[in-house]
């Protein structure tokens, strides 16, 4: 219930907040902020306070920011369609109009909100086999990746060859994407407002593949994917329900197991944990 006792300019204030935010995520629309200005102009006796039914909430998509490699203290909720407005012109709006990965791949190469702020990059939508059981999501491209167009192709991508090998899988057989489909500059952590851009792309791609698995590699991932502040530690080991269509493993991030040996040993855990659930449900091959 909206607090009587504010100050009406005060949630008129919050309004306005509330609005930009979602002109950020949404794309433009006509708005008139003049009426800002003119209520703080109007007396006491003819400002109006809204009822319950006009309360200003706050979005659903919340995280606050960091810099540098510092995680997040909040998640955000990834909620399905949420980002597909009823405008031909918005690019969301596409999204599950897109029967086929081709199809989305075409809209993703025309949607800057995809984007970073490193210019010059391009798309790393995703690579494998479309009708996969497996798919593997780290967080984001990195120099190679961007390089070639394809994710997990430098030091990080051999080493998660290997795992993959080590499990019976060849990197044919599995589809492998990111949480961002650009790459960011200084391999830094992908942003709140990049991720939230970016994960209704992904969320079309995992159902038109419908694997039976997901790997989550990397905290970031994971913790985008599963809506967790939690450390990997926490998140890893264990199968999680994912949107109510799939089961979703946590793991490290190959990149991490280059710089952290003592992180192989539960990976390898991790990895055989998920071979063996992949057979119980009969995945191909």
């Amino acid at each position: 219930m909206a607090d009587s006792n504010r100050d009406p300019k005060d949630i008129i204030d919050d309004a306005i907040s509330f609005i930009k935010k979602e002109r950020e995520l949404y794309g433009d629309f006509s708005v008139d902020f003049e009426s800002k200005e003119s209520t703080k102009n109007e007396s006491p006796a003819t400002q109006t306070t809204p009822t319950d039914n006009n309360a200003v909430t706050e979005p659903s998509l919340q995280e606050s920011s960091s810099s540098g490699n510092n995680q997040q203290d909040e998640g955000f909720t990834p909620q399905e369609g949420l980002f597909n407005k009823d405008e031909s012109n918005d690019v969301y709006y596409h999204i599950d109009k897109c029967n086929s990965l081709d199809e989305l791949k075409t809209l993703c190469q025309k949607a800057d909100v995809l984007r970073t702020d490193l210019e010059g990059t391009q798309l790393v939508f995703g690579v494998g086999n479309p009708d996969a059981d497996l798919m593997i999501i780290g967080e984001a491209p990195g120099a190679e990746e961007d390089k070639q167009g394809e994710p997990f192709v430098g030091k990080a991508g051999k080493l998660l060859d290997k795992i993959l090998n080590a499990i019976d899988f060849k990197r044919e057989d599995v589809y492998i994407a990111n949480i961002l489909k650009h790459r960011p500059p200084n391999n830094r952590n992908p942003k709140p407002e990049e991720r939230e851009r970016s994960l209704p792309f992904l969320l079309r791609q995992i159902d038109l593949i419908e694997p039976k698995l997901i790997l989550a590699v990397g905290k970031v991932a994971a913790q985008t994917l599963l809506d967790k502040n939690l450390s990997l530690t926490k998140m890893r080991g264990q199968f999680h329900d994912f949107r109510g269509k799939y089961e979703l493993l946590a793991t490290y991030h190959p990149a991490a197991l280059l710089r952290h040996q003592k992180w192989k040993r539960p990976t390898w855990e991790d990895v055989q944990l998920l071979r063996e659930r992949y057979d119980e449900l009969g995945g191909q091959p």
